[in-house]
């Protein structure tokens, strides 16, 4: 298997060599950059250029890393028992299985997705180690080893929210999405919008930038808001020219809330606009 890019994803050449090298180093590739760059879709794209099934596992902060494993209903067992349901014979029917028990036992090589492992418990990646390392995990209840028949290709993303322990880096191979520049904004925005008129895109990338290289924004407009503010653009027909003000100084953009977030930022721009209109 070896990953050389998708029609509907701009992988830049490193980060393709990181998918590629953590497929032959048979470890999990850890990615992280700034929420909005396109780490879930990374791992969406190279499952569907590699023909392979993707298991998702999308963590949130009460996630347990049992949960990715299996899961023992010892209450709906009970309740069954009570009823004299001839189900309680076997425990195998009260057993939910995990995203990686689906993983390990499917016929065929999948790929499986953690998803904003940073969002759980400091506690998570480590209770994780043993089974990414060898594939494999103990079911107490059934008394049975649950072994890989295939090794998963397996992505974890982080948005950085914690600091993800030195034992559970080590088994992993690291990628960083750097936000992308100029050029490769362009090339993403010609995969989702084709047809885009030069001139609307050169002024939507002008103000985009200029939004996003504010000093003190709390946040920042990421690819998936530059995607979405392009989308609004183009359904209310707003022309280039309302973009930018005519002497070029800097404006509040039509549709200001698709690329930022919070009044503070928007306080903040709408000061930056003033403060040029005073000064022309």
């Amino acid at each position: 298997m070896k990953f050389q890019g998708s029609s509907n994803y701009v992988a830049t050449q490193d980060l393709m060599l990181s998918v590629n090298a953590a497929i032959t180093l048979k470890r999990p590739l850890l990615v992280k950059g700034e929420p909005g760059t396109g780490k879930t879709m990374l791992a969406e794209e190279v499952a569907t250029a590699l023909k392979l099934p993707l298991l998702q596992w999308h963590i949130k902060s009460t996630t347990k890393a049992q949960q990715g494993l299996y899961e023992y209903d010892a209450v709906s067992r009970l309740r069954d028992s009570q009823l004299g349901d001839e189900r309680v014979k076997d425990i195998h029917n009260y057993i939910v299985k995990g995203v990686l028990w689906q993983a390990f036992t499917a016929e065929q090589p999948v790929a499986l997705l953690i998803d904003e492992i940073d969002k759980a418990d400091i506690e998570f990646p480590n209770d994780l180690l043993r089974e990414l390392d060898r594939m494999e995990f103990y079911c107490y209840e059934t008394r049975e080893m649950i072994k890989a028949r295939h090794r998963p290709l397996v992505f974890i993303t982080s948005n950085n929210e914690k600091e993800l322990p030195d034992a559970f880096l080590r088994r992993c191979f690291f990628h960083y999405i750097k936000f992308p520049d100029a050029e490769t904004m362009q090339k993403i925005v010609g995969v989702h919008f084709p047809g885009l008129k030069q001139e609307l895109l050169s002024a939507a990338m002008k103000t985009f930038f200029d939004v996003r290289n504010l000093p003190g924004l709390k946040k920042k407009p990421s690819t998936s808001e530059l995607l979405d503010w392009l989308k609004l653009l183009l359904a209310e027909d707003i022309p280039a020219e309302a973009l930018q003000s005519k002497d070029d100084k800097v404006a509040v953009p039509p549709l200001v809330g698709a690329l930022l977030k919070n009044e503070q930022d928007v306080s903040l721009f709408e000061k930056l606009v003033f403060m040029n209109q005073r000064n022309r």
